[in-house]
């Protein structure tokens, strides 16, 4: 995780926007977009973002499920279908818009005594 500090080059180099409070799976997904010439090893990536490399990994596989990312072994790289990703990217801001509005769902509150657990 971060350490609380950056150095001070990186804090000039950086975007106006770009320390913005962003989950990690966020964080992920826009340094390979920004990095889209390049592919990357998980603990790399981990190591630029100060995520925890099996965090990184795991998230890394979910994105690739969805199409999101590429994976040859052990590189990953962002899509290449623009579409699918600013898809994603659309329905992820729909969905955090949503959240803001009408708070979080949690799947326990919205259990009943007729839902079997899935086992």
């Amino acid at each position: 995780m971060s350490s609380g500090t950056i150095d001070i080059d990186e804090f000039e180099n950086a975007d106006p926007d770009e320390f913005e409070d962003r989950n990690d799976t966020e964080r992920i997904v826009l340094f390979l977009d920004k990095n889209d010439d390049r592919a990357w090893k998980a603990a790399t990536i981990a190591e630029r973002l100060g995520l925890d490399t099996d965090a990184v990994s795991a998230i890394l596989s979910r994105l690739k499920e969805r199409g999101l990312v590429r994976h040859k072994r052990p590189y990953w790289a962002i899509t290449d279908n623009k579409e699918r990703l600013q898809s994603a990217y659309r329905l992820h801001r729909q969905h955090e818009a949503a959240d803001d509005e009408y708070g979080e769902e949690r799947l326990e509150a919205l259990r009943t005594d007729e839902m079997d657990d899935v086992q």
